[in-house]
This record gives C-alpha cells, sequence and structure tokens, in this order.
C-alpha cells in the first residue's frame, strides 16, 4: 500500500470505524440496502487507513458477508467471508483475530448450508468448533459452534445428533443475550418437528417468537423467520387455519423487508401452499407451489433440497388430482435432486423415491387413469 499522511490515515480509520458500527447496527435492524452500503465504506476505509492485509478489513468483510448473505447473495457473501479467512490466516496469533476467524468460519459454513454445499460446511463447522474448544470451555462462541453443527446435523438428516449438540449448547446459552437463546429455541422446535415431536416441538417455536419480538420488534426478518417456523409446527398439528394466518404474517414481513422474490419470501409461499392444499383449495395451492418453486430455483439452483422438497410436494397435489403422468415426473425430480444434494439415505430421498413407486405403480395398474 502506498504511504499516506498520518493524519489522513487517522482519519480514514475512524470513518471505517464509524461506517462499520453503522453497518452493524443497522444490519440488527433489518436494514440490509443501508447496511451493505455501509459497510464498503468500512472495508474501503479501512483497506485505506491500514492495507489489505488488516485484521480489522477481514472483520468488516465478514460483516458485509453478514449483510449479503441477508440479502440473498450467497455466492457474494461466501467469497467475503474466504477473502477474511485469507487475510486471518496471516494475522498474529492473538485471541482476538482467532474468534474472528472462528467467526468467519461459521459465517461462511452457515452460507455454504444454505447452498447445499453441506460436506464443506461440515469441514468449517468442526474446524470452528475444534478452535473455540481451544480457546477454553467458558469462550461464548462454543456455543455458536456446537448450535451451527446441530443446523448442519439436521440438514444432513442427522436428527439424533443435532439434538445431541442442541443440548450441549443449551446451558452455555443460559444467560446469553436474547436472540442467542431465541435461535436455540427455533431450532430445537425445528428438530423436534422434524422428529415428530409436536407437543415439544411447540412451545419452543412460540418461545423463539417471543423472545425476537421482545429484541428486535414484531416487524423484523429475524421474527418473520420464526412466525414461519412456527407455522409449519402449528400445520403438523392440524390447526389449518392458524398455520394460514401465521404463514401470510411472514410472507407479508419478508416481502415488506426483504423483497417478493427473495429467498425467504419463497419458502414461505411454499409453507403456505402445503397448508392451502390440505384446506382443499388446490388451485390456490398449486398458484403458490409454482411461485416458491420459480423464487427458490433462482436463489438457490434447480437441485438444491429446498427446491425438491417443494417440487415433491406439488407432485403430492397433481396425483392427489389424478394426474398421475405430470405428478411421476415430478417426484422422478424430486427423488434425483434429492439424492444429487443431501444423499440417497436422507429420509427426504426416501420419501421423494416410495411417492414415485407408488404413483408409478397407479400408472401400471390404471392404464385408462387420466394423465
Amino acid at each position: 500500500m502506498a504511504s499516506i499522511p498520518r493524519r489522513d490515515r487517522e482519519r480514514a480509520l475512524a470513518r471505517a470505524v464509524g461506517a462499520h458500527e453503522r453497518a452493524i447496527a443497522l444490519r440488527a435492524a433489518g436494514r440490509f440496502v443501508q447496511a451493505e452500503q455501509s459497510c464498503r465504506r468500512a472495508v474501503d476505509a479501512y483497506t485505506r487507513a491500514e492495507g489489505a492485509r488488516s485484521p480489522d478489513r477481514a472483520n468488516a468483510l465478514v460483516e458485509l458477508g453478514r449483510v449479503l448473505e441477508a440479502r440473498d447473495r450467497l455466492a457474494d457473501a461466501a467469497r467475503c467471508h474466504r477473502r477474511a479467512l485469507a487475510i486471518l490466516a496471516r494475522a498474529p496469533r492473538h485471541p482476538d483475530f482467532r474468534r474472528l476467524a472462528i467467526e468467519a468460519r461459521l459465517a461462511l459454513a452457515g452460507v455454504l448450508r444454505t447452498r447445499g454445499a453441506l460436506t464443506e460446511a461440515d469441514g468449517l463447522s468442526r474446524a470452528a468448533l475444534a478452535a473455540a474448544r481451544r480457546l477454553g470451555p467458558r469462550e461464548p462462541l462454543l456455543a455458536t459452534a456446537l448450535n451451527n453443527l446441530g443446523v448442519l446435523r439436521k440438514a444432513q438428516g442427522r436428527y439424533a445428533q443435532a439434538v445431541a449438540y442442541y443440548r450441549r449448547a443449551a446451558p452455555l446459552l443460559a444467560r446469553a443475550q436474547i436472540e442467542a437463546r431465541a435461535t436455540l429455541h427455533h431450532n430445537l422446535g425445528g428438530i423436534a418437528h422434524a422428529q415428530g415431536r409436536l407437543s415439544q416441538a411447540e412451545p419452543h417455536a412460540r418461545r423463539a417468537v417471543a423472545l425476537r419480538e421482545s429484541a428486535l420488534g414484531t416487524d423484523h426478518p429475524s421474527v418473520a423467520a420464526d412466525v414461519a417456523a412456527l407455522a409449519a409446527v402449528v400445520e403438523s398439528r392440524g390447526r389449518l387455519a392458524d398455520a394460514a394466518r401465521l404463514y401470510r404474517r411472514a410472507a407479508a414481513i419478508f416481502q415488506r423487508r426483504l423483497g417478493a422474490g427473495s429467498l425467504e419470501s419463497g419458502l414461505t409461499l411454499a409453507g403456505l401452499a402445503a397448508v392451502e392444499q390440505q384446506r382443499g383449495r388446490r388451485e390456490a395451492a398449486r398458484d403458490l407451489y409454482r411461485r416458491a418453486i420459480r423464487i427458490l430455483e433462482r436463489k438457490l439452483g434447480r437441485h438444491h433440497a429446498d427446491v425438491a422438497l417443494t417440487v415433491n410436494n406439488l407432485a403430492v397435489l397433481e396425483q392427489t388430482a389424478g394426474k398421475l403422468r405430470p405428478a411421476a415426473n415430478l417426484f422422478r425430480r424430486a427423488a434425483a435432486s434429492l439424492a444429487r444434494a443431501v444423499g440417497p439415505g436422507h429420509p427426504h430421498s426416501r420419501l421423494a423415491r416410495n411417492n414415485l413407486k407408488t404413483v408409478e405403480m397407479r400408472l401400471k395398474s390404471a392404464p385408462t387413469t387420466r394423465r
């Protein structure tokens, strides 16, 4: 870096710190467009004041990655975290820099998990946990790393291991900040839901909503994510009108705060479609499924697990409507994508294969059925 006068460097550093702090506050408030602008100013100012290999610049890059993830720009977010890790690999072995490297690994692992790159996410998550352990049993990031691995194990279909990680994280978060506790309750509710323990899932899901609202208010995207998770549990308990109301509440927040084409909007539309399907509103459900698939394909790619699950659910709708040939084609697509995304042994892969077999048997036994 070319040398700049000391006074200019001090001014640039002051601008960087101020912009970085504003970016953090803006992201917490869910104002992601402004947060990105402020964070980019921080990165540029840190570069001018301290150079491209500055750990402060790495810190700002991690924050920028979090903001870009919230804006569904997952590839850009991953690049920011990788750039931060490259800087930190050459930084002095100070505990603060080691903690920042753990945060960068966890953030990158979360982005990769969302994109369906579960193997790389697994390696990063385990490395982050090992690094947190080396900082001692009271290290706050230890709970975050354990919770992160629980989420990953759920995505991999390894539910018992997910529960074990969450339980290990729970006592470490007993006195943690409200949002960290909300996240743990969200995840505990999610894994109980996946395992069919619905009477245990709902209290966790409701606690997540209450905690997050107390920290962020009622109109934050993170609150909407908790509301959507609660809707899924309520749906499974058969309270369809309540589930539809919760999904619509979440969808309205996502649309206002993130946009109608956001990833979270697509996931919520898929959930609402499933509820409408169960309520016998077939045309509304079909339209919602198709809208959700278009959004999810655009954000995640054609073969992502979330896309495949939504395709599977649309296939179920077509099957119940007697459209067996379109249903078989959709089940076939879902099964292939899930085998590719999460492996043939995952519960979701087995479900899609079984659905395909059922439809194929019906096609063989009733060749004159309307298709």
